[in-house]
C-alpha cells in the first residue's frame, strides 16, 4: 500500500520492557481505533507517530506515510495532524487568526477566503472575529478541527478528541470529524475509551493491554 499510513512492526518499550507492539495499515479515509486501559500506551503511540516520544521510551519499527518513511523526520516535516481532548486554541487570537495559523505562504485575500469557507463548512459562518472564550465547547471543537485540516496534513490522529463533550455534541463533532477526514482521504488513528467511537469509525480496532 503506497498511500495511507503503515505502522510497520512498531514496538515501544519503557525501561527496556515492551509496552506495545503494533503492525497496521490504515488506508486513505479509513479510521483505525486504538483502545485499552490507562497506561497501555495509547497516547504514547500517538507521540511516537508525531515525533514527540518522551525520553523514557524507546521505539523500533517504521512509520510509512504515503510511501515515505517519516520515522526519523522532525515533527514539523511529517505532515501528521493531531486533535486532543482540549481544543488548545490560542486564547489571545480571534477565531479567524487561529485558523490563519496554518495558512502561511498565502496572500491575505486567499487566507480570508479559505477561512470563510472553512467556518461555513462547520456551521460557524461569520465567526472570524469572535474571541475563542465566547464559544461553546462544540464550537471550539469545530474550530480546532478546521485549524488542523487547514494545515493540510497527510494523516490525522485523534487523542480522546471527543471525550470532553456531552453525548449529543460528542456524536455531532465525531461525525463531522470523520466526514471531513474521509472527504480529504486522510488515514486516521483514533485513541478512545468509548466503544461508540469505534462503532462510528467503522474500521479496524486494536486493543492494547488485553
Amino acid at each position: 500500500m503506497d498511500n495511507g499510513l503503515h505502522l510497520k512492526a512498531v514496538e515501544i518499550c519503557r525501561g527496556g520492557q515492551p509496552l506495545l507492539q503494533i503492525d497496521a495499515q490504515v488506508a486513505p479515509g479509513e479510521i483505525l481505533t486504538v483502545m485499552g486501559p490507562s497506561g497501555s500506551g495509547k497516547s504514547t503511540l500517538l507521540s511516537f507517530l508525531t515525533g514527540h516520544l518522551a525520553p523514557a521510551f524507546t521505539a523500533t519499527g517504521q512509520v510509512i506515510l504515503d510511501g515515505s518513511d517519516v520515522t526519523t523526520q522532525p515533527p514539523e516535516h511529517r505532515k501528521i495532524g493531531i486533535l486532543f481532548q482540549d481544543d488548545l486554541l490560542f486564547p489571545h487570537l480571534s477565531v479567524g487568526a487561529n485558523l490563519a495559523f496554518g495558512l502561511r505562504g498565502r496572500t491575505k485575500s486567499e487566507r480570508q477566503k479559505t477561512i470563510e469557507t472553512a467556518l461555513s463548512d462547520v456551521g460557524l459562518k461569520g465567526f472570524e472575529t469572535r474571541d475563542p472564550a465566547t464559544l461553546s465547547g462544540g464550537q471550539k471543537a469545530r474550530v480546532a478541527l478546521m485549524r488542523v485540516l487547514l494545515s493540510d496534513p497527510k494523516a490525522l490522529l485523534l487523542d480522546e478528541a471527543f471525550s470532553g463533550l456531552d453525548t449529543d455534541r460528542r456524536a455531532q463533532i465525531r461525525d463531522l470529524t470523520f466526514d471531513h477526514a474521509r472527504k480529504k482521504h486522510l488515514p486516521v488513528v483514533m485513541v478512545s475509551h468509548d466503544i461508540d467511537d469505534a462503532k462510528a469509525a467503522g474500521g479496524q480496532v486494536i486493543q492494547l493491554g488485553a
